[in-house]
């Protein structure tokens, strides 16, 4: 057997680092003016470097992690050690202090604030409300219709938290919402990732006020649920009647607003992404698509999916996962270090930033051979066993593991099988796919498909 070679070490006062790239980054793109491709360049670090690389940016330290072995290390056993990196913290701009942004104590009380809603044995009571809402979206296509997949599965994921979590029923806010979303998501790099964007915010400027305006909406949108639940005409135990008693009655609104728009909007946003990759793969994949009509004709036989049926919808799970695989919602994520640390033979200072992407280690050859190809029995049990666990972490792990997971999987996968029992989606061949990694990774141009009904 070939030996492995030693890493290459380059010390520094003290400190031992991996190679990487020379020059700062930030002034690299500032002197070519053009924006960095993230995924690509993460790409290219791990072609020229390998799995663990160092680089600077603006005099931060950043390694960047393709390793599943040392992703868990940093999410799970140092765990205490870390908190979000400042993108991550860029985000409160439109969060604030919710579970997202929340460090310390304060996350920590939102998490149990939040975890009577998501239990295991309280999931399986949201399946009637995201087979309604998938049957009511289905429902409301015209055959041979042309439709941005994208928006629809937006509208329904929405409804489905709303609903579900809030007790709410939006009605036509639910565009108004998406499109303020929509709207702020499109500012990403101008607002979220600007050098200086807590001082840009307070400008008088177009775009700024644009950012102000959507903002707003969500914000109208959330306090009106707050209120009818305060007014006592609401579920008093849905997530936000037991947020409301975390915080008491009146008091600590921002703190509350906060908490809720976190949990409102990251709560359908990852679904919907999901399933948008997911009917545009199954458009590719033929065979796929015909293993899954099958398992959903057989197990539901015609009849609306109930929480009863989710345990034995396997395919319909395994082709979800496999197209978070391919297009993971959350596509990369950070951690900074609080105190010195090591991780095997390296040792970085406190502050060092840690990347990790979902995207990249979940399209890698060692655990996922021909990894371009899209091939649901990957996610059989026995394939699974045979590969690390962090070869394949689309929501993340350690305590910062998205609260919702167990939710999204039913959603995501009693929505396929309400839509597949009446319809295919084929892409429409003028729509070009193209993956935006913004906060979540979104289709750029969206999602044009033709509804043809089976």
């Amino acid at each position: 057997m070939k030996a492995t070679p030693a890493p290459t070490i380059i010390t520094r006062r003290g400190y031992r680092f991996p190679p990487g790239p020379k020059s700062d980054l930030l002034w690299k793109v500032l002197r070519t003016r053009r924006p960095v491709q993230p995924i690509e360049f993460f790409q290219r670090l791990v072609r020229d470097y390998g799995d663990v690389v160092h680089y600077r940016v603006r005099r931060q330290d950043v390694i960047f992690l393709n390793d599943p072995e040392y992703i868990q290390e940093i999410l799970v056993a140092q765990n205490d050690n870390f908190i979000k990196e400042r993108t991550v913290q860029r985000s409160k701009l439109l969060l604030g202090e919710g579970m997202i942004t929340a460090e310390g104590a304060a996350h920590r009380a939102q998490r149990q604030a939040a975890n009577p809603a998501f239990r295991r044995e309280r999931i399986p009571s949201y399946a009637a409300v995201m087979v309604a809402e998938a049957a009511r979206t289905r429902d409301s296509w015209i055959p041979g219709a042309t439709l941005d997949v994208s928006l629809e599965m937006m509208y329904l994921t929405l409804n489905v938290v709303a609903r579900a979590l809030f007790d709410t029923d939006l009605g036509d806010e639910v565009r108004e919402i998406v499109a303020a979303i929509n709207t702020i998501m499109g500012m990403y790099h101008f607002m979220l990732l600007a050098p200086a964007a807590e001082q840009l915010v307070r400008l008088p400027l177009p775009k700024v006020a644009t950012f102000r305006r959507a903002r707003a909406r969500i914000d109208r949108a959330v306090a009106r649920m707050i209120e009818e639940h305060r007014a006592g005409r609401r579920d008093p135990d849905d997530l936000l009647s037991m947020m409301l008693r975390a915080h008491g009655k009146r008091g600590e609104d921002r703190q509350l607003r906060d908490e809720v728009v976190t949990i409102f909007l990251a709560g359908y946003e990852t679904v919907s992404n999901a399933l948008t990759w997911t009917w545009y793969l199954l458009s590719q994949n033929p065979d796929a698509e015909q293993k899954l009509h099958a398992e959903v004709d057989g197990v539901l036989a015609g009849r609306e999916a109930t929480a009863d049926d989710y345990p034995r919808l396997h395919y319909t799970e395994m082709v979800l996962a496999e197209a978070m695989r391919l297009y993971p919602p959350a596509w990369g994520m950070g951690r900074q270090a609080l105190e010195d640390f090591e991780l095997g033979p390296y040792r970085f200072p406190a502050r060092t930033t840690i990347a990790m992407s979902q995207y990249i280690l979940q399209r890698d050859d060692r655990y996922f051979p021909l990894p371009e190809r899209f091939d649901p029995e990957r996610f059989t049990a026995a394939a699974k066993a045979r590969r690390p666990k962090f070869a394949y972490f689309p929501f993340g792990g350690g305590g910062r593991q998205c609260i919702g997971e167990t939710f999204a999987w039913m959603e995501g996968t009693l929505v396929l099988a309400t839509i597949a029992q009446k319809w295919r989606l084929q892409l429409d061949p003028e729509q070009k796919v193209e993956p935006e990694p913004l906060i979540t990774l979104r289709p750029k141009y969206g999602m044009r498909m033709r509804a043809e009904r089976r």
